[in-house]
């Protein structure tokens, strides 16, 4: 959902439907034209032809493009539907989106509130925060924690569920209360998925993801994104791609959109796959601290349930050690020792190895494909067999 201006330079098709398959299929897609592809090819363009006064959408490549615009509308139909007050721009990376809102929206002397179980680029993020003069908190995503310390705070950043521990926390009680304090609210959307939560009807003033991971689910693409409905602090993250430059390329954005049409059975699949395997897993004696919101008594199951229409593709667990953790992956045959997750083929690591997340040295987050469940949950066994001492 971008600005009228590029509906009235593009057009747009009428709403996409009710149902989240509808919508997918259909989402950003422009009114049909006579012997006119359904979804328009990329357009490479630098520049365009501008005679005379500056004026429509389309003058520089930085600023905008048509194949983002479509693809803005897409995530905007995803993340909002038939709310035509909402705004979205596409990064180049879910980096660049997280950076565009965190240094867009605060100053020096101000206060943001991290989640410390977060992604584990946020340590990084935080540590230029500090340099910069802004005060950073931090508490842990489950119960509700960041509460106890968003008194004063400008910004509050949510991550739930959290990547890669998997709390989640009230999204609706913790923006009622940050608004109540004056401060703007971020969610990190990435692990569900607009089909599975949509933090806008939960209160939130942006939704921020990694289009890197389920939305666009093949592993081949690089993409980040915010949506929001406060037009002030949209333009201010739109200054800021303009000013740094993280524009997503036109190839990426038209494979980002391309892929959206299958997320509601990508997701539906892997989802279904996921509570499958955890269900497996759970029966396991040498796993421990397995975790997914799916799971009925999964700690965070209950206020996941309240909030969340899909529980993800993600399962984390516990092996006893190093060692064992690594013969298990790389006894596994269908699935791919690898980071990054919400592909098509299921990937698991041992998150230890890239440092900067709390976890144990045996802990594994594994990101469930589309595979044939009884294919992937016998791989699975087989190679925890395999990886015992």
């Amino acid at each position: 959902m971008s600005d009228a201006g590029k509906g009235d330079e593009i057009g747009r098709a009428g709403s996409p439907g009710t149902g989240d398959g509808t919508r997918a299929v259909r989402a950003g897609l422009p009114e049909p034209v006579k012997h006119e592809p359904a979804l328009p090819g990329p357009v490479f363009a630098a520049h365009f032809h501008l005679p005379g006064e500056v004026t429509g959408p389309y003058g520089y490549g930085r600023d905008d493009n048509p194949t983002w615009t479509l693809l803005e509308r897409a995530i905007g139909d995803l993340e909002a539907p038939g709310q035509d007050d909402v705004e979205t721009l596409v990064f180049a990376s879910g980096m660049a989106a997280v950076s565009s809102v965190l240094f867009s929206q605060l100053r020096a002397g101000e206060t943001v509130v991290l989640p410390e179980d977060g992604y584990q680029a946020l340590p990084l993020v935080r540590a230029q925060l500090e340099a910069y003069g802004i005060e950073v908190r931090t508490a842990p995503t489950g119960n509700d924690a960041q509460l106890d310390v968003l008194d004063g705070a400008k910004l509050l950043w949510i991550e739930s569920p959290s990547n890669p521990g998997l709390d989640v926390c009230d999204i609706r009680r913790l923006v009622e209360a940050a608004h109540a304090r004056g401060a703007l609210v971020a969610v990190d959307n990435t692990l569900a998925t607009p089909l599975g939560q949509r933090p806008l009807e939960l209160g939130a003033d942006f939704s921020v993801a990694s289009g890197t991971k389920q939305l666009t689910g093949h592993g081949d693409v690089l993409l980040g994104y915010v949506a929001g409905r406060r037009a002030e602090a949209m333009a201010a993250v739109r200054r800021w791609r303009k000013i740094v430059g993280a524009i997503a390329g036109p190839m990426e954005a038209w494979l980002a959109h391309r892929s959206i049409a299958t997320l509601h059975l990508r997701a539906d699949r892997q989802n279904a796959n996921a509570l499958v395997l955890a269900e497996t897993l759970r029966e396991r004696p040498e796993v421990t601290g397995l975790r997914y919101p799916g799971l009925p008594d999964d700690p965070s199951h209950k206020v996941a349930s309240r909030q969340m229409r899909r529980y993800g593709c993600v399962v984390s667990f516990t092996l006893a050690t190093r060692a064992r953790a690594d013969r298990f992956l790389d006894a596994l045959r269908l699935v791919d020792d690898a980071t990054s997750f919400g592909g098509v083929r299921s990937t698991a690591e041992r998150r230890g190895r890239w440092g900067g997340d709390a976890v144990a040295e045996g802990f594994i987050r594994f990101s469930v494909g589309a595979e044939d469940p009884e294919d992937l949950v016998a791989d699975v066994l087989r190679a925890l067999d395999a990886s015992a001492p």
